[in-house]
This record gives structure tokens, sequence and C-alpha cells, in this order.
């Protein structure tokens, strides 16, 4: 059960709408390597991850991740309020966006696609989801990188600095997070015994 907080875990304040640059920070709320994607693939492999530790890493971060995604919504509602139609016409970046969703938040990417449970996975194998964890937080803090090369306004980078940093604390949290899993797990076997789904001893591979 989530108790919620009507506070961002950093505050969003931004003076200066600019709806071309909410056209690219969408993309950290429903893009491939977003927010929502982290939070939905997180929440979901805790369930069959094993041990208890790596559960509360997952649980822990998943839910900090439904926090950033409110704070990129912010920033993108942030960007587009009280635009006018010639704030539109002028950003031709915005508007394929806009003939769509108007100002509403919608999750999608900055090129356009929506977002997709495609982009992410939940496999129940230990090694494999820890690893896809540890590269989705690297491609979610080169996108934040790739944000703050293209924006030039202080309110949202100070915000985007923020999350990028937090991003890397996930990294080296599920870095640790994998070398407990690997202790756990027999270090001889590693790769060929899921110890979600093997309960009994490791099995010897079959012999061709």
């Amino acid at each position: 059960m989530f108790i919620y907080e009507k506070k961002l875990q950093f505050p969003v304040k931004i003076a200066t709408p600019n709806p071309k640059l909410a056209a690219f920070i969408i993309s950290q709320y429903g893009g491939p390597d977003g927010e929502l994607g982290a939070s939905m693939r997180y929440l979901s492999q805790r369930y069959a991850m094993p041990y208890a530790e790596a559960k509360g890493v997952l649980t822990d971060i998943g839910t900090e991740e439904l926090g950033h995604m409110e704070m990129v919504a912010a920033i993108v509602h942030q960007l587009t309020r009280n635009l006018t139609d010639e704030d539109v016409r002028n950003n031709p970046t915005f508007a394929p966006y806009f003939v769509d969703h108007t100002t509403g938040v919608y999750p999608t990417a900055a090129s356009g696609f929506p977002w997709s449970a495609g982009s992410i996975q939940s496999t129940g194998d230990v090694i494999a989801d820890l690893t896809e964890d540890l590269a989705a937080e690297q491609k979610a803090r080169l996108t934040y990188d790739n944000i703050l090369r293209l924006s030039d306004d202080p309110d949202v980078n100070n915000v985007i600095r923020f999350l990028r940093e937090r991003e890397i604390v996930h990294f080296q949290r599920f870095g640790e997070c994998l070398r407990l899993c690997k202790e756990k797990m027999d270090a001889r076997n590693v790769y060929l015994t899921n110890p979600a789904f093997d309960k009994a001893q490791p099995r010897t591979p079959a012999r061709g």
C-alpha cells in the first residue's frame, strides 16, 4: 500500500513557458528509458525476486520512480501552461504533440512513439532482471544528460540535475544488489539456475 504525500521530492517552479523544451522532456515521462517504464519495471520484477534485500531495493526504487514521474509531469505541465495559439504555431517541435493531446501530459517519447510495456522486461531471472535494471538507470542518466545539453532554462536544469543524480544512486544500489544476489546464489552455478524458479539443488547440464 502506498501513502501519497502531496509534496514533490524536489520542487518544480518554472517561470518561463517553453513548449519546444517540453517536447524533449516528455521522453523522460513516457519514453523507452523514462520514469514510467522504470517504475513499472521494478515494481513488477520484485514479485519474483527470491531475496528479501533485493525485493526491498526494487520496491524502494520503483516507488521513488513514481515520484520522479510526477516531477517530470510537473515540468512538462509548467512549460506548456497558458500557451496561446501563436505559441504553438511558432513551435513546430511541439505542434504534433499539441494536435493529439493539446497540453495534457501524455506518456510518449520525444520521437512521438507512445509508451509501451514492450520497452521493459520482467523475466523472473535474478541476473537478467538486475542487469537490465543497471542498463535502464544508465540509459535514463544519458537521457537527462541529453536534455541538459538542449536546455538553457535554470529552473528546468536544477530539477533535471537532481533527477540525473538519483539515476546514478540507483545504478549504484542495483550494482550492490546484484553482488548480494550472486553471493546468495551458488557461485559455481550463478548462470545455470534461477532461485526464483529452480527450488531444488543446481542441476547438472545435459551432456551432448
